[in-house]
């Protein structure tokens, strides 16, 4: 089942672009923002870790708010403050 949102359609586990995107990056431009190397950044594209999508001519493409997103969402929480009761 194919779903739009926005510019991009959802079909599956695989997102397509519809429309041209803005600032997208492809897996080699990723992979120097991320600092690992493409295949890396394909595995986790594949694995679902890394959020993108597809053109439909199938290639990979991130925006950075994602990238920035993944990285973000790899640092860890701040720890919790236990009240002293003060």
């Amino acid at each position: 089942m194919l779903q739009r949102a926005g510019r991009l359609a959802v079909h599956g586990l695989v997102t397509i672009a519809t429309e041209p995107t803005r600032l997208a990056l492809n897996v080699s431009q990723a992979a120097d923002r991320l600092g690992v190397s493409i295949a890396t950044v394909r595995r986790w594209s594949d694995a679902g870790h890394l959020p993108g999508y597809r053109t439909p001519g199938g290639q990979r493409r991130f925006t950075v708010e994602q990238l920035d997103g993944f990285i973000d969402s790899l640092r860890p929480a701040p720890p919790a403050r236990i009240p002293t009761g003060r």
